[in-house]
Formats: structure tokens, C-alpha cells, sequence
């Protein structure tokens, strides 16, 4: 997906980063690019409050899909996956958004528009989840955010 691409370039991390790679990598970054650094030059403190800005989104998402982070949250997930049923889902760009009956929402990225097009047909969508995409594609919960980096 286009968008962890851009994240990881602008962080300058690869796909392997660990939680502590990341969160080295951001302060860093921060350390650099934070506007307070550019108080005499307003263009350059515009540009450093974008960058920071960039910067603070691309490192909150890539700790929300670090593997880390999911096995931290693996129990959750497993017991959402299994145990609640899906209340609603929106596809857009390759990314389902699924919301559960138990308030938890998930995006699953590179979903296959056709994946998509069987899970709306499907007899049973939540049987159809999770067997075709629940454990196949990288997720990340947009509701319990768990950042520990």
C-alpha cells in the first residue's frame, strides 16, 4: 500500500523496524524538524511544522501495524475476531474498515477488490472474514490504539 511506502520513506525505516527502530528514528527526526528550532525564519518554521506534523502522523501509524504491536494485542484481536460479530465494514483504496459489535474497529490493507466483492455476496460475512481476511492481510485497530514505542 502506497500510503506504509510513503510513511517508511519519509521515517527512513524499512519494513523490518522494530518498535524501538521507530521510536529512535522519530525522536530523532523530531530533534531536527521541531518548529520551536526555526523561531527567526517563519518560512522555515512552516515547513518544519508541516514536516513534524507528517512525521508525527507516519509514526503513529507504522507503531499501530509494527508486528509488535500486533502481538501485543493479539489476545484482543483474537477474542474481537472469534467472539464479536461484524456490526459494519466500508472498502475504499484496497482498505476494509471493519467495525464489531464490541465497539473495536479494524483496517485491513491490500484487500483485493474482488476479496471485497466476496465478502459483500457472502451467506455469512463474518465466516467469510474470517476465513478470507482476518489472519491473510496486515490490520491495525483504528478504535483501541495500543502505542507503547
Amino acid at each position: 500500500m502506497k500510503k506504509i511506502i510513503d510513511y517508511r520513506k519519509l521515517l527512513g525505516v524499512t519494513k523490518e523496524a522494530s518498535l524501538e527502530d521507530l521510536k529512535k528514528t522519530y525522536r530523532s527526526l523530531m530533534k531536527t524538524w521541531h518548529p520551536d528550532k526555526f523561531n527567526d525564519d517563519a518560512e522555515k518554521k512552516a515547513e518544519a511544522e508541516e514536516m513534524s506534523k507528517n512525521m508525527i502522523e507516519a509514526y503513529h501509524f507504522l507503531v499501530s501495524i509494527c508486528p509488535e504491536t500486533a502481538e501485543l494485542t493479539k489476545e484482543a484481536y483474537t477474542t474481537t475476531i472469534t467472539a464479536s460479530n461484524i456490526a459494519d465494514y466500508q472498502y475504499e483504496k484496497q482498505v476494509l474498515k471493519v467495525d464489531f459489535t464490541d465497539g473495536s474497529t479494524y483496517e485491513y490493507f491490500s484487500v483485493p477488490r474482488e476479496v471485497y466483492v466476496k465478502l459483500v455476496n457472502a451467506d455469512s460475512p463474518g465466516r467469510f472474514a474470517r476465513r478470507h481476511i482476518f489472519n491473510e492481510y496486515l490490520y491495525r485497530s483504528t478504535s483501541r490504539l495500543v502505542a507503547n514505542a
